[in-house]
């Protein structure tokens, strides 16, 4: 497959809006708001619990920046409004990180005291290497105030172990983190760059935060792991402190058997006008998630 990534990537801008939209419609649950709550009402029938994500990031503007947060609270309020068991998920740079460390604090707070008064929860994402010094200073900041916030962080990250380390020693509410493998392709002198390093990595992240007394949200597609990273939980008895987060549309089947093991598996759900340029964004950022999309519009499983 990986021959086929250059073609790919070279022809997915000239690619017809239409056809990118039917290609990104399993992945995404549409451009609207009223679009995502639907599917989060489907997806909480089904039994899943869900992450409202708005789309975009890389915001150059404060006026931009603020009109995010004011759409994130509109979005709170909706949830809330329908009872959903949803929480809502931000990206640093969407709320202007590359423009100011103070204004990205600012708007966190705003969103998150929002939606402390509404009863949700809130996770600051993680994103490229160049941010994470400042989302750690914005995240602590926030959870030395607030019970309702949690921090992402990524395996592929060779100081991530030292992260979780100072985390669990801040100051501040109850630590929540989600562990992901990480989907930036980061130079190798700081990040593991092979998929078994980087999944040892997983499982050795999730024991610190365990052992820790951390709250834990495994983000993996990974069945082998997945196996692995509960039997890590329950030998050490905790595994009623974690839960699977996966994204919409991806290897279903795998959300009913941790379901059927009594596992929470939480569905992250993206919407939002900037649909295009985020697949467009995330495809070039790692090609890998191309050959996801690809294999599963073939009809094959992704290894």
């Amino acid at each position: 497959m990986q021959f086929l990534e250059r073609p790919l990537l070279w022809a997915l801008p000239h690619v017809p809006t239409p056809v990118m939209r039917r290609m990104a419609s399993r992945y995404i649950a549409g451009e609207t708001l009223l679009e995502a709550l639907a599917k989060l009402r489907d997806l909480e029938r089904a039994g899943h619990p869900g992450i409202l994500d708005l789309l975009g990031e890389d915001v150059l503007g404060e006026p931009a920046a603020r009109a995010v947060a004011a759409e994130y609270v509109q979005a709170a309020r909706a949830v809330a409004a329908r009872g959903l068991d949803t929480y809502v998920s931000i990206k640093p740079t969407h709320f202007g990180l590359r423009v100011s460390e103070r204004l990205t604090l600012e708007l966190y707070r705003e969103v998150v005291t929002a939606c402390s008064e509404l009863g949700l929860f809130v996770r600051v994402e993680m994103e490229d290497h160049t941010t994470t010094d400042a989302t750690l200073r914005v995240f602590g900041a926030l959870r030395s105030e607030f019970d309702n916030v949690g921090i992402v962080l990524q395996s592929r990250l060779l100081r991530t172990p030292h992260d979780i380390a100072d985390l669990l020693a801040a100051p501040g509410h109850e630590l929540s983190v989600r562990l992901v493998k990480g989907i930036y392709l980061e130079p190798h002198v700081i990040a593991h760059v092979r998929p078994e390093p980087i999944r040892s990595a997983f499982l050795e992240c999730s024991r610190l935060l365990l052992e820790g007394g951390a709250r834990l949200s495994w983000a993996t597609h990974d069945r082998l792991l997945g196996e692995d990273l509960v039997a890590q939980a329950d030998g050490l008895g905790l595994g009623g402190r974690c839960e699977f987060q996966v994204l919409l549309g991806v290897q279903e089947p795998l959300w009913k058997q941790w379901a059927a093991g009594g596992r929470i598996v939480r569905v992250y759900v993206p919407y939002g006008p900037q649909w295009r340029a985020y697949s467009l964004r995330r495809m070039r950022k790692n090609p890998q998630i191309l050959r996801h999309v690809a294999l599963n519009a073939l009809g094959l499983r992704p290894r």
